[in-house]
């Protein structure tokens, strides 16, 4: 069946383009003159037809022309040439192709032969796997049983497994019962720590103010030793001054005795006087040492006493907290046996 827009109207046309242009009307070439479209069988029986009806043709023609005539030979030896040189190209190609397939045979029965052969390798190598499947077999059913040993000592180890888990987590219950406890006790020894440091520092407070208060009545005290401490010299100095004046007035009174004894007595009598008070200047210096004395040995009781009482805080803090310590030692040295009897619980259990 010829395909869609094939005909015979268009396969003359194409031979006649061919003869047109001095090429032999082949099949294929038809073919290709019309674009690669239609079977061979088609064009085949196409040009079978139009061959059959150009004999007719030419009998119906007139007679041709001498030089038509020659034409015509021409042409026809032309096309028998053509013919030679397409079938002489035709039997090479087909020689070609048995050549190639002579030696494509060759090479399969060589490809046969070594697939032949190594089929024969394959079946020894059969064999022996034969052989060594029936020994893992064999070893597979060795191991078979070796397993169900091995699963069930894998049950009964999981079984104590589960046994020494419950036991574990017995034991951690009361491990965390023990912690529970140690941390309340932790707790109330912090807090009583906590409160002694709070009594402690409290009490140092007060000693603190005490002391600055001591310290600022003894820079007072202090202050007015100097004050006396300065009078008296100036008293000195002047007593020292007036015993200079009274030797001189006692000079030039010996010197004048005629002025009369009335200014002698007068300047014995302020003499004396002067004298009095250079001794009551002495004294209320002398008491002032004696109460700078005083306050300074007071001081140093203070500072005495605030020291013990700083050393006695020191040691009680240090006292309440070796409880913590003690605690906290315990427990990273206690043994497993430990939490179960602050709980009651003897190891046994």
């Amino acid at each position: 069946m010829a395909r869609g827009g094939i005909n015979k109207a268009l396969v003359q046309k194409a031979r006649e383009s061919l003869l047109a242009r001095g090429e032999r009307p082949s099949i294929d070439a038809i073919r290709i003159e019309l674009g690669n479209t239609g079977s061979k069988s088609t064009i085949h029986r196409y040009l079978r037809e139009i061959e059959e009806v150009m004999p007719a043709m030419a009998q119906s023609a007139p007679a041709l022309t001498d030089a038509l005539s020659g034409l015509v030979a021409s042409l026809a030896q032309q096309l028998r040439d053509d013919s030679q040189a397409y079938l002489d190209q035709a039997q090479a190609d087909l020689d070609g192709k048995a050549a190639a397939l002579e030696a494509r045979i060759q090479a399969a029965e060589t490809q046969l032969d070594q697939a032949l052969a190594r089929e024969a390798v394959l079946q020894s190598a059969l064999g022996q796997t034969n052989e060594q499947l029936q020994v893992s077999q064999s070893s597979l059913q060795t191991e078979q049983t070796r397993n169900a040993r091995l699963s069930q000592a894998c049950d009964d180890l999981q079984l104590r497994l589960e046994d020494q888990l419950q036991r574990v987590q017995s034991l951690e219950e009361q491990h965390r019962h023990s912690r529970d406890a140690l941390q309340h006790y932790r707790d109330s020894v912090r807090e009583q720590r906590e409160q002694e440091q709070r009594r402690h520092e409290a009490q140092v407070q007060m000693i603190q103010v005490e002391v600055r208060q001591l310290q600022q009545s003894a820079i007072v005290r202090q202050d007015e030793l100097t004050r006396l401490n300065r009078s008296n010299e100036r008293l000195l100095a002047e007593v020292a001054q007036s015993e200079r004046q009274l030797q001189l007035q006692h000079e030039t009174h010996v010197a004048e005795q005629a002025s009369g004894r009335r200014l002698a007595e007068q300047q014995d009598v302020e003499l004396t006087r002067q004298r009095e008070l250079a001794s009551d200047w002495g004294r209320r210096a002398a008491l002032a040492e004696g109460a700078q004395a005083v306050l300074q040995q007071q001081v140093l009781e203070l500072q005495a006493r605030e020291q013990q009482r700083i050393e006695i805080a020191v040691n009680e803090a240090q006292a309440a907290a070796l409880p913590a310590g003690a605690a906290k030692s315990g427990t990273k040295k206690r043994p497993p046996s430990a939490g179960k009897a602050v709980r009651g619980v003897s190891p046994k259990d």
